[in-house]
């Protein structure tokens, strides 16, 4: 399932920080791509490596860990899914609130992701805990907010399921995930799953304490679909 559009807010424009965001880590990927093999010394440099943390070196990464990419893919689903989401909740919070609670959810996923692995030097990049923290606080502020999704499976075809539905299973997922993970000491999914879910708890909490801001917003479907 890919999340391919939603209910926007009526009247809150485009989300002018959300695309800066998807913007910066566009620009960031392709200077990436032109390190050719310089790339990986620069993810070592810039990506958070748990073990390095907790010495309290290479703390800046913590914020540049967020704007780099491991590959094509990697880069356009989690753009994907920022674009979807982000300017909800950037109507909610405001420009500058919703740029400080991107960051600081960002910074929650690595926490979470060097919780559990304290010890790991493979450095973790991608912007995917602090685009959880987005989809944490989404899910309560707009639970019933109907999301366009393009379904794989033998075909293509086009529908809509509630904001609950959605990211209650992308949530599950991630924690069974998770939580299967523990014991893969190798981190062979390459995945940081506790990243994802250490982000999108900060965001459910965030969404609680700020949801009396989205009560009195009004919804309009972005744009009609088809069934293919």
């Amino acid at each position: 399932m890919f999340p391919i559009g939603d209910d926007d807010v009526r009247g809150a424009g485009p989300g002018y920080v959300n695309l800066l965001l998807i913007a910066v880590n566009v620009i960031v990927f392709l200077y990436q791509v032109s390190l050719g093999p310089g790339i990986q010394d620069f993810i070592n440099r810039w990506g958070v490596i748990p073990a390095s943390i907790i010495q309290g070196e290479s703390l800046i990464s913590l914020l540049t860990s967020m704007f780099l990419h491991g590959g094509w893919l990697h880069l356009i689903g989690n753009m994907l899914f920022l674009w979807v989401f982000g300017d909800n909740i950037e109507a909610v919070l405001g420009h500058v609130g919703y740029l400080l609670f991107y960051l600081a959810g960002g910074l929650a996923a690595s926490a979470a992701h060097i919780l559990v692995g304290p010890d790991s030097t493979i450095p973790s990049v991608g912007a995917s805990g602090a685009i959880a923290a987005v989809l944490g606080a989404y899910i309560v502020m707009f639970p019933r907010s109907r999301i366009r999704v393009l379904l794989v499976f033998f075909f293509l075809t086009i529908t809509r399921v509630s904001a609950l539905v959605f990211l209650g299973l992308w949530f599950v997922m991630q924690l069974l995930n998770g939580i299967a993970g523990i014991a893969d000491t190798a981190q062979t999914s390459g995945i940081a799953f506790w990243a994802h879910i250490g982000g999108f708890v900060f965001g459910l909490i965030c969404g609680f304490l700020l949801k009396g801001r989205a009560s009195h917003l009004e919804f309009e479907p972005r744009r009609a679909y088809r069934r293919y």
